[in-house]
């Protein structure tokens, strides 16, 4: 039987920045265990955005402190993560312009860096940008997106300079337990014994769990995207938008095209058996959006799209915790697909919290198991009105 310190379950950008992480803290036995390949579930569909615009100050600050990371990643990481700064506006309608300004006064606190903007500056920031229907806006200079799967693959890369081990097309079958605890694995090649397993398995997470007798009602959703080439005399590139107004997110991809994605409450799926390509009602729906926020595009041209596998919590906000009843099992589950610009602080804080007994990077006590068990679900008070969002963002 194959042993390790610790055994990783999932390839995407979490479990290669906990692998990294855990790693860099000196962790000597580190496996990553991926079914597919690095990036084959929701982190390689991932939008990407790289923004600190959160209804609430603890995912604020994970962002903050991952922007640091992705800011000077060749030196914190190693390799290329493709992160640009665009900018990044978050706007919303009239009935949630005081709900923007008090989350901004949070961040603020925080230390990021954002500002409230009119109408006037939001167009001298994007002239293209419709701006006459918006409540309020905010801004982050700094902000903006990165390459999913580079980034996931340059986590994976250190981790391996670091001495982790990292196996794909080797698929997880079951979590083992002795007396009570964690004892390691069983996979497609065979056992792999570990006092400590990290489950990052994304929408795969169900046939992991459900032998443990956990269940935190997480439900797998298949999300879209499009791509629409910038239109004629369309020429400058504009910041990261989130427009709560339309439900969608949108930002530059390439040097001449534009990637959206609109929060449509997708049906269930199953991650084995989906299609990744993009439906052509929901294509409408995007360029129905994006010209509504940017008028030019009502002309544009649809380039491409995709569909991806996320798994939802109960109240569309991670699962990240040390599971009480399974002594040595960590978990980060049911993001809902908006954990890629968190990542970098995630994997430091499980990493910590596996090594120092605590994480130290930031309180993850929010983000605890446990919560809807104890009647507490995640429920933001200064929310934009989004009950459950379902895009990969």
């Amino acid at each position: 039987m194959a042993s390790a310190d610790v055994v990783i379950i999932g390839g995407g950008v979490n479990g290669a920045s906990i692998a990294f992480n855990l790693a860099r803290l000196g962790v000597r036995r580190v496996t990553l265990l991926e079914r597919r390949h690095l990036g084959a579930g929701a982190s390689g569909k991932s939008g990407s955005l790289v923004r600190m615009h959160y209804t609430n100050d603890a995912e604020s600050r994970l962002a903050w402190e991952s922007l640091k990371i992705f800011r000077d990643f060749a030196a914190e990481v190693g390799g290329d993560c493709g992160f640009e700064a665009p900018g990044f506006v978050q706007i919303v309608d009239p009935a949630h312009a005081e709900a923007l300004r008090a989350n901004v006064a949070m961040q603020q606190r925080l230390g990021i860096d954002t500002r409230l903007v009119s109408r006037e500056e939001l167009t001298e920031i994007s002239p293209d940008l419709r701006v006459d229907d918006i409540g309020a806006a905010a801004y982050e200079p700094g902000s903006g997106f990165a390459d999913p799967n580079a980034t996931t693959f340059a986590f994976a890369a250190a981790a391996r300079r670091l001495g982790a081990t990292i196996e794909t097309d080797c698929e997880v079958l079951r979590i083992l337990t002795e007396g009570g605890r964690v004892a390691g694995v069983e996979t497609s090649r065979g056992r792999v014994a570990a006092p400590v397993v990290v489950a990052v398995p994304g929408a795969w997470a169900g046939r992991l769990l459900d032998p443990l007798g956990l269940d935190f009602g997480l439900t797998p959703y298949r999300i879209q995207v499009s791509i629409f080439r910038w239109p004629d005399g369309f020429t400058r590139r504009h910041p990261a938008v989130i427009d709560s107004t339309r439900s969608a997110w949108i930002r530059p991809e390439g040097k001449g095209c534009t990637l959206i994605g609109v929060e449509l409450g997708a049906g269930h799926a199953d991650p084995d058996k989906y299609d990744e390509g993009v439906d052509e009602a929901y294509v409408a729906q995007c360029r129905e959006a994006l010209a509504t926020r940017f008028p030019a595009f009502e002309r544009s041209t649809m380039r491409g799209g995709w569909a991806g596998m996320i798994m939802m919590s109960p109240d569309g906000r991670p699962i990240i915790d040390q599971i009480p009843s399974v002594p040595g099992l960590f978990v980060m589950l049911g993001d809902s697909g908006t954990s890629f610009k968190t990542s970098p602080a995630i994997g430091r804080c499980v990493a910590e919290w596996i090594v120092k007994g605590k994480p130290e990077t930031a309180d993850l006590s929010r983000f605890r198991s446990t919560r809807f068990a104890e009647g507490q679900p995640w429920i933001d008070a200064t929310d934009y009105g989004i009950e459950r969002p379902t895009i990969s963002r």
